[in-house]
């Protein structure tokens, strides 16, 4: 017998566990003020962070708010629902400077995940392997928090502060990202590094957006670096570098590794920081080669 996504869930529900599914923004944020509790909405962080142990306190499940899904394009930017799935980012129509986070996004776990988890799950997560956060930082994403107080926005560059941590405050919702319509004809890529092909925590990952002006020079390069610090990171002293060069084969090699300093890799069962070090630079180096050889 088939058992609803719901009705799975609440057979989850342990004690005093109370479970609510709100179909409005309005209620979910009122909810989550008078009762606190945890969010849920892909599910595909949430559950596996349970393990064997059942659900326990207030769930706030806001899979049903159909306002916090879908791409809109806007005149100054790109609204994506913090509710839009993966596969929804893939299948929808984006301009150029997109098809990094579209690479991206098709790195993240099988295609059962890309169905079911969201763009706003991934960031809330905040794990410092995320695949989705290189290249959002690189099209200098904002997010959307709102809450019964009121909304607030801040840049993705600030609002992931560490490992699995946010500046997300106990009833707020991150509901919308944005995304600057300033660079929508640049070429854009992300390149992973993992153990092997698919369903795999990144070791490194890498997403460059690169755009030229009329002389074949760059104009705008952003850099940015996942799987190397506490969270990704914008390489800003490598972006400055880049301003002026010549948009050809073999513009990878004006990274050098003094250009990656600020990065802090660690040693952990996939790699040694050492190594981490070493192929952040070869990423990068082959991420600028990609971009300046399609644009």
């Amino acid at each position: 017998m088939k058992i609803c996504f719901c009705r799975r869930f609440q057979l989850l529900l342990r004690g005093h566990s109370l479970y609510f599914r709100p179909h409005t923004l309005n209620e979910a944020v009122n909810v989550l003020a008078n009762s606190g509790g945890q969010i849920l909405a892909g599910g595909t962080d949430f559950f596996p962070s349970l393990a064997e142990q059942p659900v326990t306190g207030t769930v706030v499940d806001i899979s049903a708010l159909r306002e916090l899904k879908g791409v809109i394009h806007e005149p100054n930017y790109i609204r994506i629902g913090g509710l839009t799935t993966w596969t929804e980012i893939v299948k929808t129509q984006l301009p150029r400077c997109f098809d990094g986070l579209k690479a991206a996004a098709r790195e993240i776990g099988g295609i059962q995940i890309q169905n079911r988890g969201t763009v706003a799950g991934n960031l809330c997560n905040a794990s410092p392997a995320a695949d989705s956060v290189p290249p959002l930082l690189a099209l200098d994403a904002e997010v959307e928090l709102v809450s019964r107080a009121g909304m607030r926005r801040v840049p993705l560059a600030d609002f992931i502060v560490g490992n699995r941590k946010t500046q997300r405050q106990p009833g707020e919702i991150l509901s919308q990202i944005f995304v600057p319509r300033t660079v929508e004809n640049a070429a854009s890529t992300f390149l992973k590094l993992g153990a092997r092909r698919y369903l795999v925590i990144s070791i490194v990952m890498v997403a460059v957006v690169l755009e030229k002006d009329s002389m074949g020079h760059v104009r705008d390069a952003r850099v940015s670096v996942g799987s190397c610090s506490v969270a990704a990171r914008r390489i800003a002293e490598l972006e400055r570098a880049l301003i002026g060069a010549p948009v050809a084969v073999g513009l990878g090699s004006f990274a050098t590794a003094d250009h990656l300093k600020s990065l802090s890799p660690i040693d952990d069962v996939r790699a040694t920081a050492a190594y981490r070090r070493g192929a952040a630079l070869r990423l990068v180096q082959r991420a600028l080669d990609v971009c300046a050889g399609s644009s």
